[in-house]
């Protein structure tokens, strides 16, 4: 079929360590980034904005906490209260005269060395043990930034982010944001692409599965544990500054609450752990799932003549949206991404009959 491996003959080491070696995954990745690209042309540019650009900086967020999670196999549920650091140190750092590119390293690096304070947690504790503690540091961090003033400005202050300024030039149109959202979206993509493939990721998946054999074989897992930490927690706080910049454009507490956190790890986990399309899907499940709910049951409505209560309106589609993600689980517990494998891994040998013993 289409993922035949016919012609790929695994003659060098190279050939065989290629991100796509199918023909067929380069095409399709090809044809996905010229979409992407041209989107600006031929989409609305109220679609454009308010669902295909969120949806890429949540990926590429989702991305980051799958490092975390998928990777490393540490919970972490203070994850928004990482990208609202970031957010904050972008946005004081711009309002003080820093170029926006230097602001969004800023806040990479601010919310990596805070981050990292998550990795001490882990140290000690794993687990639920370790998802509570992270829970706990989200707290504290929503409580530090609503209280002082240096940082927020209060409990109900609002910050203006400046205009996103590349090379001294305003990027205020929707397609020159979809546009920064996109670059940064493909950067995270391709980093964790090579991620698996380099000594550092398999480390990190030796950590995963079991860090007393993995210290046994010469693994540091303390190190391992602090780099995924700080990794993770760069990419959160760059998202969370391109959140701002691109979609917000102003800064809140209440836009990286512990909501938030219980959010993207939904995204992680329903896309599917360790999973980079995984990541996309959920990315788009979480976010697009609950409007597309909403249009449905007003159209189910109007199409039989039901007559709802404004309250049953409000909650049936959160019931059934609810629903949804636990029949995706039930099918396949490892997420949207495992379900998309299958199909592939269906595909690669077709219509070869041995497959379904």
């Amino acid at each position: 079929m289409l993922f035949r491996q016919a012609g790929i003959l695994h003659t060098n080491y190279a050939q065989d360590r290629a991100l796509f070696p199918i023909p067929a995954d380069r095409w399709m990745i090809g044809g996905l980034l010229l979409l992407a690209a041209a989107a600006p042309f031929y989409m609305n540019s109220l679609y454009l904005s308010s669902y295909l650009l969120p949806w890429l900086v949540w990926t590429a967020a989702a991305l980051g906490l799958n490092l975390i999670l998928g990777w490393a196999g540490q919970f972490h549920l203070g994850y928004a209260a990482v990208m609202g650091i970031g957010a904050y140190a972008a946005v004081h750092a711009q309002r003080n005269g820093v170029p926006w590119e230097i602001a969004i390293v800023l806040a990479g690096l601010t919310a990596a060395v805070i981050g990292s304070v998550f990795a001490f947690a882990a140290l000690r504790v794993k687990g639920l043990y370790l998802a509570l503690s992270t829970l706990a540091l989200q707290f504290v961090m929503d409580w530090t930034i609503s209280h002082v003033p240096a940082i927020s400005g209060g409990t109900q202050a609002t910050l203006q982010a400046p205009d996103i300024r590349i090379l001294g030039q305003a990027v205020t149109s929707d397609a020159g944001l979809y546009y920064v959202a996109l670059v940064w979206c493909v950067l995270v993509t391709t980093f964790m692409l090579n991620l698996r493939r380099t000594a550092l990721g398999r480390a990190l998946v030796a950590v995963r599965e079991k860090d007393y054999a993995a210290a046994v074989i010469g693994v540091n897992s303390f190190y391992f544990k602090l780099v995924a930490f700080a990794t993770s927690s760069f990419i959160a706080g760059v998202g969370g500054a391109i959140l701002i910049g691109t979609f917000y454009h102003a800064v809140t507490p209440e836009q990286f609450s512990v909501d938030v956190s219980i959010q993207a790890l939904a995204m992680v986990i329903v896309g599917g752990l360790g999973s980079i399309i995984g990541s996309y899907l959920g990315a788009g499940f979480i976010l697009l799932m609950p409007g597309a709910m909403n249009a449905f049951i007003s159209w189910l409505t109007a199409q039989f003549g039901f007559s709802l209560g404004i309250e049953t309106l409000a909650h049936l589609p959160h019931a059934l949206y609810g629903a949804l993600i636990i029949g995706f689980l039930l099918i396949e517990p490892l997420g949207l991404g495992k379900i998309y494998g299958n199909i592939r891994d269906y595909l690669l040998v077709w219509p070869f009959g041995y497959v379904k013993k």
